[in-house]
């Protein structure tokens, strides 16, 4: 019996491409493209704005289901959006933590919310345009490995999906290259076989994080509380105007002058402070990581090595992992690792296998 998927299409060349090759493939595709904000809430252009959720963007995946014989849907899934992302993307910050939307939105709303959409339209799977590999090990375990692309690879964001949700997920692109898919959509005449890609927030519609922030609150009576810029060693160096326009290691835009470079080194929520300080203080060997979830195994093995990433485009670190309970892991990295950032995703591998991760406390 024909398997029948339920392909998340963005309207860029990738998940056209997934779609094209689960056809190929002889699934029963139908494309789906979530609409997960409203301009109204986050502004920006529904014309021109070349990212997901756009007019454009919709139309775009419409063509490519027509190109290949496919059902198309819109879902409107912008309230779990704003519920799940958008809400928990200004706490984070408000909080004096730099969070991941991209994660909380494969976590909780791609592997969540659109699986309950797929079961309600009868499909058997569900799949994306990731640039990331499923498989099953020996102890029949589903676990995710990095694509073979190095330049696209996106395990980094996946570590929050379930068992259960990679059990129904496909990925066709893991083994491709960049390349290879522009390639494939061309000789196919695909529409977004030339279209160009976004790695931003896609919610943040001028990649300015801080307007989005200080816009978002406004809306709502809200304002940022001002305080005073301090460096470590006590002295008061100037005013900020929001200690949600900080982040770790940041050095721009901090409207002080000192005879040295200076960077972010803490957001003190408590005290309105941002604390700034020398390069060489952002340096630092151990972490601690909540929020837990085990994709290649679980944590009754004890302490392991692994190579570990604590941002999307960080170099892998080598270091140890030491479980604190189910959901909380100890790092220690055998060298000192740069502005490790709270709300951030730690992620660690064994080689190309994600073991796990979790969000820096």
């Amino acid at each position: 019996m024909t398997k029948k998927v339920l392909v998340a299409m963005s309207g860029g060349v990738d998940s056209s491409v997934a779609a094209l090759l689960l056809k190929e493939q002889g699934f029963d595709v139908v494309g789906a493209h979530m609409k997960l904000w409203d301009y109204v809430d986050v502004g920006g252009d529904i014309y021109k704005d070349g990212r997901c959720c756009t007019i454009d963007s919709i139309t775009d995946c419409r063509m490519v289901c027509d190109k290949i014989n496919s059902p198309f849907y819109v879902l409107n899934m912008s309230l779990e959006f704003r519920n799940t992302v958008i809400n928990n993307f200004v706490s984070e910050y408000s909080q004096g933590r730099t969070p991941n939307p991209c994660v909380k939105c494969n976590t909780d709303v791609k592997w969540n919310e659109f699986l309950r959409k797929a079961e309600q339209l009868g499909c058997d799977f569900i799949a994306t345009g990731h640039y990331a590999i499923i498989e099953k090990n020996e102890n029949d375990r589903w676990h995710i490995r990095k694509g073979i692309d190095g330049t696209r690879d996106q395990s980094y964001v996946l570590w929050g999906v379930t068992q259960e949700a990679l059990s129904k997920t496909l990925m066709p692109l893991g083994k491709l290259k960049k390349t290879e898919v522009r390639q494939m959509a061309a000789k196919y005449a695909l529409r977004t076989a030339h279209k160009p890609e976004s790695r931003e927030i896609c919610f943040v519609t001028d990649n300015n994080y801080r307007r989005f922030l200080n816009d978002w609150n406004e809306k709502r009576g809200l304002v940022y509380a001002p305080g005073d810029i301090v460096h470590e060693n006590g002295e008061v160096l100037g005013r900020h105007q929001g200690i949600a326009n900080y982040t770790i290691g940041q050095r721009k835009g901090l409207g002080i002058s000192y005879p040295s470079p200076l960077y972010v080194q803490q957001v003190d929520v408590d005290s309105n402070r941002v604390i700034v300080g020398e390069n060489d203080a952002l340096f630092t060997s151990s972490l601690e990581a909540d929020s837990v979830n085990w994709v290649g195994g679980n944590a009754n093995n004890g302490e392991f090595e692994a190579e570990i990433k604590i941002r999307y485009l960080h170099k892998p670190a080598a270091g140890r992992v030491t479980p604190l309970a189910p959901n909380r892991v100890q790092i220690l990295f055998h060298n000192k690792q740069r502005a490790i950032t709270a709300g951030q995703s730690v992620v660690f591998y064994d080689e190309d296998v994600v073991l796990g991760g979790g969000i820096i406390s």
